[in-house]
Formats: C-alpha cells, sequence, structure tokens
C-alpha cells in the first residue's frame, strides 16, 4: 500500500472543543418546545436532502482519511473532497468529538478514530473474520510458514478482512482493511474468476485495468484469458504484477451455489519461494477454504 503525505496550510487551526453541525445538517424532526406543549419541528422543503448530504459528506471524509496511514489536514482533506474548508471543518469537529476521528494537535493532522475500529471489529466478528476464520489462517502459516490473507470483493477493489504474517522478518503489507486491486491480484482474480456469471461478465468488460508494475495485465482480452485459466485450474497467481518482488496464489472460498464469497492467499517474496513451490500449497489452501466455507456466514 503507498503512503501519501498529505499537506495543508491549515497551520495553527485547533478543534474546537465541541462543533455543532451545521444547520442544514440537523435533524428535521427534532421536538422543540412551545407555549402549551411540545410541538414538533415541521421540516422545511429540501432540509432531509440537505441532512442527507452532509451525512454524506462525513462519511466521504471517513474514506479519505482511510486513505491516509499517516493522516491528513484539514485543507488537504477539503481539497480531496472538494469542499469548501469551512464545511469540512465543521465535519471534522463533529467526527472528532463524537470520537469517529482523531486530532494531532503537534502536526495538525486528523486520523481515523478508535470508534471506526470498534465497528470495524463487529462486522468482523459478525461475518466471522475474526474469531471463526483466524484459527484457520494460522494453521495454514504454521505449515507454510508464510503469510495467508483473506479477502472479500468490495465493488471493483478486493477488501483484506484478515492476515497472518509468518515467522519470517520479511512482512507482506496488505493489511486488514486494505482495498487492493482484482486484476493485478491472486485474491481478486480468484474473485472475479468465480463471481456470479452476469458480474463476472461485467467486471471483464468494465473492470479498470491500471497497472501497478510493469508486468500488471493491462489489456482486456488477456485479463478475459487469465480469468478462464483460473476457472479451468481452480486457483489464481499473481507473480509481480501488484507489488515488484511479491508472487501469491489463492483460492476461491465458494458458497452452497458454487459462487466465491470470499478468496485465501499464501504470499511470499520471490527471493523465497519459486511459483512452483508457492502452487504446491494449493491442496493445503484448498482444504482450508472448504473448512471456511463451511464456518463462515454465506453472503
Amino acid at each position: 500500500m503507498s503512503v501519501k503525505e498529505a499537506t495543508g496550510n491549515d497551520a495553527g487551526i485547533q478543534p474546537p472543543e465541541e462543533i455543532k453541525a451545521p444547520d442544514d445538517a440537523r435533524f428535521p424532526d427534532e421536538a422543540s418546545a412551545a407555549e402549551g406543549g411540545l410541538k414538533a419541528k415541521s421540516a422545511k422543503p429540501g432540509k432531509d436532502d440537505s441532512r442527507t448530504d452532509m451525512v454524506g459528506k462525513a462519511l466521504g471524509l471517513l474514506v479519505l482519511l482511510g486513505d491516509e496511514p499517516r493522516g491528513a489536514s484539514a485543507s488537504a482533506l477539503s481539497r480531496r473532497a472538494d469542499l469548501p474548508f469551512s464545511t469540512t471543518y465543521r465535519l471534522l469537529g463533529s467526527l472528532t468529538r463524537d470520537g469517529f476521528v482523531d486530532y494531532e494537535p503537534d502536526g495538525r493532522r486528523y486520523h481515523l478514530g478508535l470508534r471506526i475500529f470498534q465497528l470495524g471489529q463487529r462486522v468482523s466478528n459478525h461475518h466471522g473474520f475474526a474469531g471463526t476464520a483466524l484459527p484457520i489462517l494460522r494453521r495454514v502459516t504454521e505449515q507454510t510458514g508464510e503469510a495467508t490473507i483473506l479477502s472479500v470483493r468490495d465493488g471493483i477493489h478486493h477488501l483484506t478482512v484478515n492476515k497472518v504474517d509468518g515467522p519470517q522478518t520479511f512482512r507482506v503489507t496488505s493489511d486488514p482493511g486494505f482495498l487492493g486491486a482484482l486484476h493485478t491480484t491472486s485474491v481478486g482474480k480468484a474473485l472475479v474468476a468465480f463471481a456470479e456469471d452476469a458480474d463476472r461478465e461485467r467486471l471483464l468488460e468494465e473492470l479498470p485495468l491500471d497497472p501497478l508494475t510493469n508486468v500488471s495485465i493491462t489489456d482486456r482480452g488477456v485479463f478475459r484469458a487469465e480469468i478462464d485459466k483460473v476457472r479451468r485450474q481452480g486457483f489464481a497467481v499473481m507473480d509481480e504484477e501488484n507489488e515488484l518482488g511479491m508472487r501469491a496464489v489463492a483460492v476461491p472460498v465458494f458458497n452452497s451455489q458454487g459462487v466465491a464469497f470470499a478468496s485465501l492467499a499464501t504470499a511470499v517474496p520471490v527471493f523465497r519461494l519459486s511459483m512452483d513451490a508457492l502452487v504446491a500449497h494449493v491442496p493445503l489452501l484448498q482444504e482450508a477454504a472448504a473448512e471456511l466455507a463451511a464456518r463462515l456466514p454465506q453472503r
């Protein structure tokens, strides 16, 4: 995952102790005291749309912060979100107050807060990615001595939901929460190859094929042939297409309809295992994938 250095010109700005959401973000059905009893405020035309818009803007800022491991300044987020600085600042203040965002005074940067981590853990537990999957991934890593990665598809990306590093000092950087390309990764190719027929065809026709290395697949015909090969052999490989110096092999995790709802991979640096030696781990991965399919809630 590349680390971006966000810069901004909001030096000296400190998040206020309490920042109220702008008027157009207030709930239109708030009760207000009126003479003779309590009456509900009537919403003005467009108030619901305005509130929804502000919620979307706040969520958009959280997504942008998720792409900034070192955090980002308010001005940098304002530019990336294409929002007025005042709106960005007010939303960040509200998110900071509620624990969704942390503020670093020394560097004047914002980071995702622990509240996001808490919600993410609940999602992970709900899908079984933490408690159920982790022992299986650990067992695979114990036998291979290499990193084991579990991913699901999230739109046109794959999302790493769990990973167990090997005992070696060289570490795979695809941590839980990482969004990666489908066409340059073994987990992504497996998810495309064994998606529902309509989804697979749509991805083959529309998936962006941007190069990440000089050996990434960028030709649509070549990508289609690669996916056909994955379907025939039952596993997918990546050989420095996503990151130079790394290779991986992945197998699908099937639901009861034979559609991949996840994929399981072993990833290694190229100097440690040849591709043939890596592919020799496929039976172990397939056995683990079958166990995951039986235990994980299927989507």
